[in-house]
This record gives C-alpha cells, structure tokens and sequence, in this order.
C-alpha cells in the first residue's frame, strides 16, 4: 500500500474544526496556541467560536485551514504515523503549505505568517467585486480553456483549478467569468456555478499577490521536505528548497493543475491518499480522477483512531 497526505485548500473552512483534535491531544493544541502566537491573535478562538464569515475571509481561512491540517497531523503522529509513512505529500493550493509544513520544510510560525500574507496580498490584488470565480462542470480542461479564451474579450480569464474531469474552474474579471459561465453553458456544460470567493485566485490578476510572496518567501528558511511534495503547478515531484520557493510564487498566479498531480502520484504507485485536516473535498475529487485509489479523511479524533487502526 503506496499512500500519499494530502491537504485541503480554501473552501473545506467550519467553525469548530480541530476543536476535538485539540482536546484530545496535547501537541494538535499545541498547533493552535504556536499560530495564535505567530500571528498576535487568538485565531483558534474565531475557528471554534467565531462567525463563519470572518473564518471565511482569506487572511484568516488560509492559516485556520492550515492549523487545522496540522493539529490532525500531530494527532496521528502521537498515535505513531509519521509523515515519512508516505511516498508524497501534495496540497490544493493553500494546501500545499500545509504539506510543506508537515514534511518539515516550513515551521509551523513562518507558515502561518506566510499564509496571513498571502491572503491578505490575494484579497488586496483585486478590489472587492472585480474579480470572480466559477466552477464549470461536466466539460474538460480544454473545452473549458476555449470558453476562458472567448469569454476574455480583453479582460483576464482563465482555467485556474483542474480539479477532476468534470470540473474545472474559471477565474478573472467579473464581467469575463460571468460571460465564461453562459459560454460554457451553451457549449454543453452541466452547470457553470459561481463561486463564493473574495478574490479572482490562481489567475494573472493575483500578481501583485504574486509579487508580495516573492518577497514574504525570500525571508524564510525553507529545508528540503522529508518525503517529496508533488507541486500544484507543475503536477510532479519537487524537494530542492529553492524550486519549492519559486514554485510558491508562481502558484499564486498559475493554475492548480491537481487531477494531472494525483495521476502523477497514482503512476508512480500511490494506491491510498489520506486528506488530513477539514472536509473532504480532495477525496471526493481523487474518487472521479482514479478510482483505483482509496481515499480516507483524517479530521477528527474518531478519524485519526480508525486511520491507525488500519495500520495495525
């Protein structure tokens, strides 16, 4: 059994995730109270007490998400799983932070300082109402490229998350997405969903974003990971610390090419991927990509006992 952790981006939020994670176990509290010391701010009492609208803006859901992520990979660390009990670590954009930071490539602190950065430059690239996102469904990456193409008309527009073979995602300037949406319908989509998203991510509109990661990044040590990280915009294998910067940075603007990632992981032999932290978004995804591999969510205290108990 070849397996890969993998962790989930932006959108997976809820109040009261890692909540029980932390209350059962000493070092996913401990997470918590190392990101709220990072940041200057009780960040763990918005995630378990705090409205889902403020958890929901980006500069809070990317490291909430992350803590999250990493209070469960603690979690299954006290019952004995390692991070190197994987051939791969990958993440779905945010998410690949988080997989650097349980592969030890990043600290926890510098993480979540990065991620505070990140979101906070993505929700400052582009004011509030220009930009846009859709999930357009039931049409391939190219078919959904073309529709990107012929709704720009000038404006920026473009695939940004090869999610699954049935879906993809637009992202770009309001007016050009909403036009992608009605194309994509007419061109035999299932649906064309807008997303309730902040900012315009993974497009060329993110470059100021793009340009404040490249500085945040240059600041930070970044050691080669204990077991590989399978990079979002390049679908393959990457451990050289300088690449993994210059793959961060171009990130923000590029595309998360995730269903080539996770039939990269499943040609080099992965069989079961473990989606650690909030929901269970990538497992559902994975399922579509290749139904090969089995895919099990690692949230909760119950999850991390029914995890281990598999392994014994």
């Amino acid at each position: 059994m070849t397996r890969a952790f993998v962790f989930p981006g932006q959108g997976a939020q809820t109040i009261g995730m890692g909540k029980a994670l932390a209350e059962a176990y000493p070092a996913a509290q401990a997470i918590f109270d190392e990101v709220d010391d990072a940041l200057g701010e009780k960040l763990s009492q918005l995630i378990w007490e705090g409205d889902i609208a403020d958890l929901t803006l980006t500069r809070n859901a990317q490291p909430a998400l992350m803590a999250t992520s990493m209070a469960a990979m603690r979690a299954l660390e006290a019952e004995g799983v390692s991070v190197t009990d994987a051939a791969f670590v990958a993440g779905h954009s945010l998410g690949e932070y988080s997989a650097l930071a349980a592969a030890g490539s990043l600290t926890v602190a510098d993480t979540a300082r990065l991620l505070r950065t990140r979101g906070q430059a993505m929700q400052s690239a582009v004011p509030v109402g220009e930009g846009a996102m859709a999930a357009i469904l039931g049409l391939d990456l190219e078919a959904v490229r073309s529709v990107a193409e012929e709704a720009a008309q000038g404006e920026i527009c473009q695939a940004a998350n090869d999610n699954d073979p049935t879906q993809v995602v637009v992202s770009g300037a309001k007016a050009a997405v909403e036009r992608a949406a009605e194309i994509a319908k007419e061109k035999g989509a299932k649906r064309a969903v807008m997303l309730p998203v902040s900012a315009p991510f993974h497009c060329a509109l993110m470059q100021p974003a793009a340009d404040a990661m490249a500085e945040a990044l240059a600041t930070v040590e970044i050691k080669a990971p204990a077991v590989p990280l399978i990079a979002n915009v390049r679908a393959d294998a990457v451990t050289d610390p300088d690449q993994i910067r210059q793959l961060l940075v171009e990130q923000v603007t590029g595309s998360v090419r995730w269903r080539e990632s996770v039939q990269y992981m499943a040609a080099q032999g992965v069989t079961e991927t473990w989606e650690i932290g909030a929901g269970k978004a990538l497992s559902g995804m994975i399922r579509k990509i290749d139904r090969a591999i089995a895919g099990k969510a690692v949230g909760t205290p119950e999850d991390v006992q029914t995890a281990v108990q598999a392994e014994s």
